[in-house]
């Protein structure tokens, strides 16, 4: 009986995952939808709905510490419950970086954006599909997939440097531009930082399956 509790409590912490994974995909299309709109309201409810990410992840965290106390969980168990409590740390500060953009929509204070956001949305749209993809590995216990999503970790790099470039150099041409540029840099940053929280997931499932920690790509970036 007691190993079926403790199945039925991960199979319930699945679920909490995937609809904490659910909360910060949201979060973040909806932080770069208010960037590319100039949305104010928009991004002040990203930055109020990141309170419910915090909350989902202290209640996960909490039901892990309960399966700990109660269940004596054995190796196995362990690297499962191990690996729930990175995934949701790694889930809420994914919610920060999405925070971070709806804050820079505030920074500019109604001032247009210095170019029409094209790489930055293709950017976020990728780390979107590679952390929704990650939480089906994890659930299906597919260490494969996590290795190839890992990889996929360079094409969002690739679109940060694209980014760089591009707005330094609108920089360079107009020095009244660098502050509005600079703030677009802050976003691209958060969403590189939200696609390699992806790889942190990837490698955690890789442990979870194998029992080995290692990392998988070391980008160049």
């Amino acid at each position: 009986m007691a190993r079926e509790a403790f199945r039925e409590n991960m199979k319930t912490l699945e679920q909490d995952l995937i609809s904490a994974g659910d909360m910060v995909c949201k979060a973040i299309n909806r932080s770069v939808t208010a960037l590319q709109e100039s949305d104010v309201e928009g991004a002040k409810k990203t930055i109020a709905d990141d309170q419910l990410i915090n909350k989902k992840r202290w209640n996960i965290e909490e039901k892990c510490i309960r399966l700990f106390a109660t269940q004596q969980p054995v190796a196995t168990d362990l690297r499962e419950l191990i690996t729930v409590l990175n995934i949701i740390t790694d889930l809420e500060r994914m919610g920060d970086h999405a925070e971070g953009i709806a804050k820079i929509v505030l920074m500019h204070e109604g001032q247009p954006l210095v170019k029409p956001l094209i790489n930055i949305p293709n950017m976020a749209e990728k780390a979107i599909d590679m952390l929704k993809r990650s939480l089906e590995a994890f659930v299906k216990r597919d260490d494969k997939m996590a290795r190839v999503i890992c990889n996929e970790d360079d094409e969002v790099d690739l679109i940060y440097e694209k980014i760089y470039r591009s707005l330094l150099s609108i920089m360079i041409a107009d020095p009244k531009t660098i502050t509005r540029a600079t703030y677009l840099i802050w976003a691209a940053h958060n969403l590189e930082r939200i696609a390699d929280r992806v790889t942190n997931i990837c490698e955690r499932i890789v442990y979870l399956v194998t029992g080995k920690m290692e990392e998988i790509n070391v980008s160049n970036y």
